[in-house]
């Protein structure tokens, strides 16, 4: 297995992330659990009509979603109240239209955040209009879409799925590292080898999520390749999130005395 580091301008510190959850990631969350992470990913965030019209459509059938009458104010609000924490925030979106996605990434990179491209919700909402996984299977519009936030300044990040059939994650990678993005945002599912695939594709950061809940998930998605692991729903636990950090910083002692990585 890989034993690459990562010299990224935007590494997480400890490398923890809080992943985002549709309607319940927002600033109060991050800071609820920031003496655990180093970085927060809030959102999923609905930026134009077509994916507003999905977000409303999920919330009739009862799920969680944020739908601010101005996205981009919203945003704006939410990152100023993460400026007097330690985190390196960041906000998920989903688009289909190129425009909001630009006033996002400015605003992503006043506050020094990351813009996390979504192309990982699988709602039948969200993927019949364009946006979320769909872009998997549409890899040009999903790079527009990275061109377009780091032309308007940010980081740019994408949140990928793995086991969607006919798409590889590696040549994904490649497409999006190509298109000016720094970090890649892997739900491996089931599949946590497709880390591996990705890192020996690219040189992207490697945030691994799915099932991280112990020292065993940590090493291992560090084992393959990752540079950060992140929380999804146990990022209101903060038993899981202390021992998360804890194996992430045993797993970088321990990298420090090998000499291979």
């Amino acid at each position: 297995m890989p034993t690459h580091q990562n010299t990224s301008p935007v590494a997480f510190d400890p490398p923890v992330v809080l992943a985002s959850l549709s309607g319940q990631s927002d600033a109060a969350w991050a800071k609820r659990a920031s003496e655990y992470a180093g970085g927060a990913m809030l959102g999923g965030i609905a930026l134009d009509e077509p994916t507003r019209a999905a977000a409303r459509e999920l919330l009739n059938r009862e799920r969680d979603e944020f739908l601010p009458a101005d996205p981009v104010s919203f945003i704006d609000e939410q990152l100023s109240e993460l400026e007097s924490t330690e985190l390196t925030p960041g906000i998920n979106v989903r688009t289909t239209a190129l425009e909001p996605l630009a006033e996002v990434a400015q605003v992503c990179a006043s506050h020094g955040a990351v813009l996390e491209i979504n192309a990982h919700c699988r709602q039948s909402e969200m993927c019949s209009v364009g946006a979320g996984e769909s872009l998997l299977r549409d890899v040009d519009s999903l790079v527009a879409q990275v061109q377009t936030g780091v032309e308007s300044g940010a980081t740019v990040s994408v949140k990928v799925r793995a086991e969607v059939p006919d798409v590889s994650l590696g040549a994904v990678g490649k497409r999006i590292e190509q298109a000016g993005a720094t970090h890649i945002h892997i739900d491996a599912m089931d599949s946590e080898s497709v880390v591996e695939d990705v890192r020996e594709a690219t040189d992207l950061y490697i945030i691994a999520n799915n099932e991280v809940r112990d020292r065993e998930s940590v090493f291992e998605y560090f084992e393959y390749g990752a540079d950060a692991v992140s929380v999804g729903r146990p990022s209101d636990n903060p038993d899981v999130l202390a021992t998360v950090r804890e194996a992430t910083e045993e797993w970088i002692k321990t990298s420090v005395q090998r000499p291979d990585v």
